[in-house]
């Protein structure tokens, strides 16, 4: 009743192009923007911050440049986590070896690096994909983790192998607490998330899309598939870079690579999987997901354990960490291949036709 577009008229184009086409959904996302500026600061406490809160924000922009890659190019890679790296450590040396230097300039190269990175590795998709382009960027995964190991330079020639950033400013303004963080990220998230939003509707986007659909008809109507594929991974790498340096900048402070290993790559798929790929929102469902669970599982199943009369360890919370996760898994792609988001459409479909039957 209250969730419907009746009266609502387009009389241009300027109207008719919006990205939330139905006025309470513009409504909502500016009222869940200003709660997240404005409400959460005054209500979340530390722990909420540091555990929950700044990670959720910096996987979701890193959600965000896998799904691009994977739900709307349909690119399979399994480097995700390579490209968090190359965005760390290149906005690291920018930052360190560079005297001045900005700490935004400083993170936006390291998505510059990662996007020459990400389309260097992106090379092979343009001959394989599927299960063999997974491989070429697991590649990439391996390669990263050697050099990041290896070679000196990028840390500093460090003693310990790792690396770390603190007092960080901007324009005066010091970042140390945990809500100054928050909202740095939350700006970053926001200003991201709607360039992406755009970009995913206008002509690139839709090429993208071509391609995840057929290829070859995409080629044949003109599309060309070189440069819809690498714009893709470029685009994706530098969004991630950009995750990866907030992770090692903001959230770490101290970091090696052992940070962005493997295990990173394969929790950032699932983020897109059980989110919906091909979905902006479910980048962001999928990244709460992925940092509520663990720390549900946490506090609810010791708490069952002890209702029964059994200890629960915290290595048997671990294990079963994993085993929902899997079975999650399965059961998005068997039951619901499009993830939370397609739920969260179809609750919204139902909604605008509420209280008729339907």
């Amino acid at each position: 009743m209250f969730y419907r577009e009746n009266g609502q008229f387009k009389t241009s184009y300027r109207s008719d192009q919006q990205i939330f086409a139905i006025a309470q959904d513009r409504w909502a996302v500016w009222a869940l923007i200003a709660f997240a500026f404005v409400g959460v600061p005054l209500l979340a406490d530390e722990y909420m911050f540091r555990a929950i809160l700044i990670p959720f924000l910096i996987l979701a922009l890193a959600a965000l440049g896998v799904n691009i890659l994977v739900g709307y190019c349909g690119q399979i890679s399994l480097g995700s986590g390579a490209f968090m790296a190359v965005g760390a450590y290149m906005a690291y040396n920018t930052y360190v070896r560079i005297d001045g230097m900005p700490l935004i300039v400083a993170l936006l190269a390291g998505g510059f690096f990662a996007t020459v990175v990400g389309m260097f590795f992106g090379i092979p998709s343009l001959r394989v994909k599927g299960l063999y382009l997974a491989v070429a960027t697991l590649a990439a995964q391996f390669f990263c983790d050697w050099a990041f190991l290896r070679v000196g330079w990028f840390t500093n020639n460090s003693a310990s192998g790792s690396v770390n950033v603190s007092n960080l400013s901007l324009m005066g303004w010091t970042i140390n607490a945990p809500v100054e963080k928050y909202l740095f990220c939350l700006a970053f998230l926001v200003v991201f998330g709607l360039l992406a939003k755009n970009l995913v509707r206008s002509a690139i986007g839709r090429e993208w899309m071509a391609i995840r659909d057929m290829d070859v008809a995409a080629a044949v109507i003109g599309i060309r598939p070189v440069y819809a594929k690498l714009s893709a991974f470029a685009v994706s790498s530098f969004i991630i870079g950009v995750a990866g340096g907030l992770w090692g900048f903001v959230h770490l402070g101290s970091w090696e690579p052992a940070a962005f290993s493997i295990d990173r790559s394969f929790q950032l798929l699932f983020m897109v999987i059980i989110g919906g790929m091909g979905s902006i929102m479910g980048s962001f469902f999928g990244a709460a997901f992925i940092v509520i669970l663990p720390i549900f599982l946490n506090q609810f199943l010791p708490w069952m354990g002890s209702l029964v009369g059994v200890t629960i360890s915290t290595a048997l919370v671990s294990h079963a960490e994993f085993m929902i996760f899997g079975a999650l898994i399965v059961w998005f792609l068997i039951v619901e291949p499009h993830g939370l988001a397609k739920l969260w459409s179809i609750a919204k479909q139902k909604l605008r036709l509420w209280p008729f039957p339907h």
